[in-house]
């Protein structure tokens, strides 16, 4: 399976998502998402995300997901 690079907007209640690139290997992948954000043209709120999955379908379904909260349980809250 491959990595795939993205890059996010937040446009409101969207997530603006756009395919940068793939790799077969997680330290490629890696290296070129810390070298994008780093990059002066990367639009204020975009993220530069590194996700893993079947094909685009799925990992634009991953990345669309909202994730629920952590629940704040035990005494280190």
């Amino acid at each position: 399976m491959p990595y795939y690079l993205y890059r996010i907007t937040q446009l409101g209640p969207v997530k603006q998502l756009d395919k940068l690139t793939q790799f077969e290997a997680f330290k490629e992948a890696s290296t070129e998402a810390k070298r994008l954000r780093l990059e002066p043209d990367l639009p204020t709120g975009a993220m530069v995300k590194v996700i893993f999955a079947d094909n685009e379908l799925m990992a634009e379904d991953i990345l669309s997901q909202v994730r629920e909260p952590e629940p704040n349980i035990g005494d280190d809250y």
